[in-house]
């Protein structure tokens, strides 16, 4: 693996282990030469996990809208940053680059990012696993509701087995490993 989108808050959310979580991840994609490809700002756990990986001398590639370099503050001392026009294009552009995706504690943009991109894999148009690292079980609400959507039929049993759920980076990147191996 080469690199791994992380979505995350622009916030830092309220619980100090979001933050601690976000500095171990960074920490452990430098350490494994995995580059970041992040949405670009300086804020919140985005800002925390750029600054991790940048700190242990690993590459961070951010990728921001126009509009928002303002609002989010971009981030200045990346390996690399790309500016785009809209929000699909950030997107788009992320994954892209990207042989995974993890996604952390959230808002609205997290969770957005996040459907979509399982809307694409189920759909084909993105190939790499997806995976929510539950910390504190902060999505455990929403792995309930995507199990009522399985046993209501709007979702397929396969495509929710899409998401990777796990308690521990370690765990999401163990099972990254393993879907690599198997598709080469």
């Amino acid at each position: 693996m080469q690199s791994i989108v992380v979505y995350c808050g622009s916030n830092p959310g309220t619980n100090m282990k979001y933050r601690e979580v976000a500095v171990e991840l960074g920490q452990k994609l430098a350490a494994r030469k995995i580059r970041l490809i992040y949405g670009g700002g300086n804020l919140g756990l985005m800002g925390t996990v750029a600054d991790a990986v940048l700190t242990a001398g690993g590459q961070v590639t951010g990728v921001i809208p126009n509009f928002l370099a303002q609002l989010e503050v971009a981030h200045n001392t990346l390996t690399e940053l790309h500016f785009v026009e809209t929000m699909h294009e950030r997107k788009f552009k992320m994954v892209q680059l990207s042989k995974g995706v993890i996604a952390l504690p959230g808002g609205y943009g997290t969770l957005d990012e996040l459907f979509e991109i399982l809307a694409w894999r189920q759909l084909k148009l993105y190939q790499g696993p997806i995976a929510v690292l539950n910390v504190n079980g902060f999505y455990d609400l929403m792995l309930k509701q995507l199990d009522r959507m399985v046993e209501e039929g709007f979702l397929k049993p396969e495509n929710r087995a899409l998401l990777i759920v796990a308690d521990t980076i370690d765990e999401i990147l163990s099972e990254f490993e393993a879907f690599w191996e198997e598709v080469i």
